[in-house]
């Protein structure tokens, strides 16, 4: 009678198991095919996401240090009405103009001490249109001065039946972010 009681337990918790399981499976979504899991990439979930109106996330990826001798971000969204209007004014803005504003640091949160704040490093950003036969580019190159560390981020955008389609790579070097970019845009 004890061994029926512990059979059924471990069948009630596989069931259990499998179902929690297959209730997650549809937040993950469907990968970009051009960053294959077996170069380290893995989907992000994003089924469950609450985003602005006008924005929705079709694909993420993430390549962690863990498993990638470069870790890497890639993202395929779209976006429609007044967000996408916003953004694509954004991105067809003058380039020197789109550099200071990447170079702007985080707002710091407002504190009661008065603290001098520490000083920022040096860094250099340079921002660079490039197209790619459908769609517009931009490479974002960010370097700290005094440690040589470099991150790039490559956006393409277009627009498509009135819907703005961009896609973004995030790295370590500009021409594997623009890659990235490209094989992320080539999935859509």
């Amino acid at each position: 009678m004890r061994e029926r009681l512990r059979s059924r337990f471990r069948v009630g918790m596989l069931a259990c198991g499998l179902a929690l399981l297959s209730g997650c499976s549809n937040h993950f979504g469907p990968g970009i095919a051009g960053l294959a899991a077996s170069d380290g990439w893995q989907p992000l979930p994003i089924g469950s996401w609450v985003l602005n109106d006008g924005l929705a996330v079709e694909a993420m990826s993430f390549c962690p240090r863990a498993t990638c001798a470069q870790q890497g971000f890639a993202a395929l969204l779209t976006l429609e009405g007044r967000e996408a209007d916003a953004l694509e004014r954004q991105l067809a803005s003058d380039p020197a103009r789109l550099a200071r504003d990447f170079a702007k640091p985080a707002a710091a949160p407002a504190t009661k001490a008065k603290t001098k704040p520490a000083p920022r490093p040096k860094t250099t950003t340079t921002v660079a249109r490039f197209t790619e036969s459908d769609a517009g580019g931009l490479l974002v190159e960010i370097s700290a001065d005094a440690t040589g560390k470099r991150a790039a981020t490559a956006i393409l955008f277009s627009r498509e039946q009135g819907r703005l389609r961009v896609a973004l790579a995030v790295g370590s070097e500009a021409a594997r972010a623009r890659a990235e970019a490209l094989a992320t845009w080539r999935s859509r």
